[in-house]
C-alpha cells in the first residue's frame, strides 16, 4: 500500500511537473511563432534599432530602441534607488532591528509586495508626479519602492543564512559590531544579495501599470530624466487593444524582446545560485 501511494504520489508530483514545463513551452512556441515573423518583415535591425514607433503613419514605422533604452533606463535607475535601501534595511532586520520593533517592521515591508501596482501608480501620481512630473525619474523612484520586498526578502534570508560563527570570530578579533556585519557578514551572504538584486531588476523591467501611470509613455529616446519615456511593457499594453495585422505583430515580437531580457535575468539568478551553493 505505502509503495503504491508512493506511486502515486510520484505521479503527480512529475505531472506538476510535466505542466509546468509545458506551459512555458507554450508560451514561448506562441511568442517566437507570432513575433519572428512580425520582425522578419519589419527588419530586425530596423525593428531592434529603429528610433521611430508610428505604427499610423503611410508607411508605418516600427522602430523599438526607444523603449529598449527607456526600460533599460527605468530599471537601472530603479536599481540604483531601490538596491541599497533593500539591502540595508535587511541588515537592519538581520543584525541590528530588536525583536519587539522587528514584529512591526517586518510585516511592513511584506505588505509592500501585497500592494497591486494600480494601487503603487496612484501613490507616484499622487505624491511623485507632482515634484518631478510624469518622467523617467518619477518612474525609477516608484520602481525603487516596489522592488524593496523583493530585494529586502531574499538578502535578508541570505544573512540570516550566514554562520554564526563568522560574526562571533570577527568579534574575538576586536571587530565591533558594525564592522563585524559589513566586513564579514555581508560579504559572506554576497551571492545571496546579488540574487536580491537581479530578481529586483526582474521586477522592476516586467512592471507595467504603475509605469504606464507616472512615465508619461512618449516613444522617444530619452533625453532628460525630467522628460516621459515609455517603456517595452507600456508600449504593449496601451496599444494592443487596437492594433490589428503588423501592428499587432509588432506588438507580440516586442514581448519577444522582453521575453529574452527576462530569460536573461533568470539565468544570470541561476548562475548566481549556483556560485553560491558552490
Amino acid at each position: 500500500m505505502n509503495r503504491l501511494r508512493e506511486a502515486g504520489m510520484r505521479a503527480v508530483f512529475f505531472t506538476a511537473a510535466l505542466a509546468s514545463v509545458l506551459a512555458v513551452g507554450l508560451i514561448c512556441f506562441f511568442l517566437f511563432a507570432n513575433g519572428l515573423p512580425a520582425m522578419a518583415k519589419i527588419g530586425v535591425f530596423q525593428f531592434l534599432g529603429g528610433t521611430q514607433w508610428s505604427p499610423t503613419d503611410t508607411p508605418p514605422s516600427f522602430g523599438i530602441l526607444p523603449m529598449i533604452v527607456g526600460s533599460l533606463y527605468v530599471t537601472a535607475g530603479a536599481v540604483v534607488i531601490g538596491a541599497p535601501l533593500g539591502v540595508l534595511t535587511a541588515v537592519f532586520l538581520a543584525r541590528v532591528c530588536p525583536k519587539g520593533l522587528y514584529k512591526a517592521v517586518k510585516p511592513g515591508v511584506e505588505l509592500l509586495a501585497g500592494i497591486p501596482s494600480v494601487i503603487y501608480g496612484f501613490f507616484g501620481m499622487a505624491a511623485i508626479v507632482p515634484l518631478a512630473g510624469n518622467s523617467i525619474l518619477s518612474a525609477c523612484i516608484l520602481l525603487g519602492i516596489m522592488i524593496l520586498p523583493t530585494v529586502v526578502g531574499v538578502a535578508e534570508s541570505a544573512l540570516r543564512a550566514v554562520p554564526e560563527q563568522y560574526y562571533e570570530g570577527a568579534l574575538a578579533l576586536g571587530a565591533g559590531h558594525y564592522r563585524s556585519v559589513f566586513r564579514v557578514v555581508l560579504p559572506a551572504a554576497k551571492s545571496g544579495v546579488l540574487a536580491a538584486v537581479v530578481l529586483g531588476v526582474g521586477r522592476a523591467i516586467g512592471e507595467t501599470m504603475a509605469v504606464i501611470m507616472v512615465a508619461g509613455n512618449q516613444a522617444r529616446m530619452p533625453v532628460s530624466l525630467f522628460k516621459g519615456v515609455r517603456t517595452l511593457t507600456a508600449n504593449i499594453v496601451i496599444e494592443m487593444g487596437y492594433a490589428a495585422e503588423l501592428h499587432r505583430e509588432a506588438l507580440i515580437a516586442t514581448g519577444v524582446v522582453l521575453f529574452v531580457f527576462i530569460l536573461i535575468i533568470n539565468l544570470s539568478f541561476s548562475a548566481l545560485k549556483r556560485r553560491g551553493d558552490g
